[in-house]
């Protein structure tokens, strides 16, 4: 199998963003809550979700569960007119 320059510059990018200690992507999602309402209510993010914010940043499946988390907590705060 032969990678183009694009695939083989976006493999080292994603192994250069890996850490010691990451989280599952069902460890991330069981963390998405908490962190949706933090960003929500504009607090600074905790040391504790660094590892979730990594995660989301490598792993498109829990940023797109995150996205629509938080779509629809935005729903739920903002008044409808």
């Amino acid at each position: 199998m032969n990678l183009s320059d694009d695939q083989i510059r976006a493999l080292l990018q994603a192994v250069s963003r890996t850490r010691d200690q990451e989280l599952t992507c069902d460890e991330c999602l069981g963390e998405l809550s908490g962190f949706a309402e933090l960003i929500l209510k504009g607090r600074p993010v905790e040391e504790a979700y660094d590892l979730v914010q990594q995660h989301l940043q490598v792993c498109g499946e829990c940023s797109e569960e995150f996205a629509l988390l938080l779509k629809a907590l935005e729903c739920l705060v903002e008044p409808q007119p």
